[in-house]
């Protein structure tokens, strides 16, 4: 008896925290893709002993979503993002096929060390709005109504939800490696949601049409039957910062959001030479509470991408962000109280729609013609930048598009799981190398400082956000 092959097998492989083990435990199934480790500069990667298996690197956010939709027929992710999905989405065509025998961390819900909320029972006995910050807005939502809290809202953010509470949320539901992790960043865990295991995903049609059993019995031996055992650390192990510091830093008048990531060397710079001193800013060591040189002036370090709606929101007075995140925002809430005051100067790059060289458009011109025609219909969009996108294709009345949110690195996706990529570049080497084009360039964006229009015209912060713009306007190059 001839054995057939499986033809066309996909599977989305995790970046980050799951990348070592998931390398390691494939290698150990006789199932190692080429150029799947830490130092690859790759997204689509082969199995070097089976030719009908084939893999694309993704965040692991992307990763749920994409099987689920039917671009892979499995996935490995943390069981995380699977419940984050299928939060919103409870008949998400997503099978969690088995745990596997490693993990990192868990999902904790937490306040600060210094607000009210020191139980779950303080939350539960509370009659104001329950303001929670979190990366998981879905498993928020979801908490939030099982325990059945009179009056919550969630604030969805890209990362670093640490840095919300006490000021400007209540609570968090955020991933860490454990307490200890959560008490050195001055939080007090009220619950455990779940332990974060690596999970084997697939997609519920490729599970009943296809042949994947070949690939299932090579991971059979890395599924988990039992939970593992896990040691909780001890509480009292880890000393609290001192409650004076963070009373100064709330009795601070004007409060200033800057960027962490890769836009944080060049604010440094800036700064200094606006000779605005920002101590614990610098280097390695990332703080997310600071205090600034002048006495009235509290600094908290987040995601540019967060940086509009929290200012709009009145949590910060002004911020450091992108023109590119400013205009994302502004495409979803046009009336929004968010002003741009100056342009930085920095972090220069282009907001640009892209599509695979085979396809034969070159402008967005041709593009609207070239769906109408029945091309690429309905035109499937990757981006970041979900409004601004929608936005694009409305403007261009291209009717027939579905727009995908992706985390980083969007132009992975294309050409297999979308047609157009809107996406920020530098000088578009990427793309090139990609297998990508411009078509166009929807913007232009850099640094720039934006503030929330009451704070601006609030008699008692005006003169100081004005001297603020003014000193970071005479230190752009």
């Amino acid at each position: 008896m001839v054995s057939i092959s499986p033809v066309g097998i996909r599977i989305a492989l995790p970046k980050g925290r799951f990348l070592t083990p998931t390398a390691e435990m494939l290698n150990t199934a006789g199932m190692s893709f080429d150029d799947y480790s830490t130092r690859s500069r790759q997204y689509r990667v082969r199995s070097s002993r089976f030719g009908f298996l084939s893999g694309k690197i993704l965040q692991e956010k992307d990763i749920p979503v994409h099987v689920s939709v039917g671009n892979y027929d499995l996935g490995i992710c943390g069981i995380d993002w699977v419940r984050e999905l299928k939060a919103r989405y409870p008949v998400a065509s997503l099978l969690e096929v088995s745990p596997l025998d490693y993990h990192d961390g868990s999902v904790f819900l937490a306040a600060s060390a210094y607000s009210k909320f020191v139980s779950l029972d303080a939350v539960n006995r509370s009659s104001q709005t329950v303001r929670i910050a979190s990366e998981y807005p879905n498993l928020a939502t979801q908490l939030a109504a099982e325990l059945r809290l009179r009056r919550f809202r969630v604030f969805p953010v890209w990362g670093a939800a640490e840095a919300y509470p006490p000021e400007s949320a209540d609570l968090v539901l955020m991933w860490a490696r454990n307490e200890r992790d959560l008490l050195s960043q001055g939080l007090v865990p009220l619950m455990k949601l779940l332990d974060v295991d690596a999970v084997l995903v697939g997609n519920r049609e490729a599970l009943s049409r296809k042949d994947l059993s070949e690939v299932l019995a090579r991971l059979s031996d890395a599924f988990r039957s039992t939970p593992p055992k896990r040691e909780e650390p001890q509480r009292d192990a880890v000393e609290q910062s001192p409650g004076e510091a963070l009373a100064q830093w709330q009795s601070r008048e004007v409060r200033l959001a800057l960027p962490d990531g890769h836009q944080k060397t060049p604010a440094v710079d800036l700064l200094e030479r606006a000779g605005l001193a920002v101590p614990g800013y610098s280097g390695r060591t990332l703080e997310r509470r600071l205090l600034a040189g002048p006495e009235w002036l509290a600094v908290k370090v987040i995601r540019p991408q967060d940086m509009p709606l929290q200012v709009a929101s009145g949590h910060f007075d002004i911020a450091v962000t992108g023109q590119d995140w400013l205009t994302e925002h502004r495409s979803c809430f046009p009336a929004s109280p968010v002003t741009e005051l100056a342009d930085l100067g920095f972090g220069k790059v282009r907001v640009v729609a892209a599509l695979s060289q085979d396809i034969p458009v070159n402008s967005t011109e041709e593009l609207r013609d070239f769906v109408a025609r029945g091309g690429l219909r309905p035109l499937r969009v990757a981006s970041e930048y979900t409004n601004l996108a929608d936005k694009y294709l409305r403007d261009n009345h291209i009717v027939s598009y579905k727009v995908m949110p992706t985390w980083g690195a969007s132009e992975a996706f294309l050409s297999d799981d979308a047609d157009l990529l809107v996406d920020n570049t530098q000088t578009g080497k990427t793309l090139v190398e990609n297998g990508l084009k411009i078509i166009e360039v929807i913007l232009r964006s850099s640094a720039c400082l934006i503030a929330n229009t009451e704070s601006r015209n609030d008699p008692a912060k005006r003169a100081r956000i004005e001297a603020i713009t003014t000193q970071l306007r005479g230190a752009v190059e």
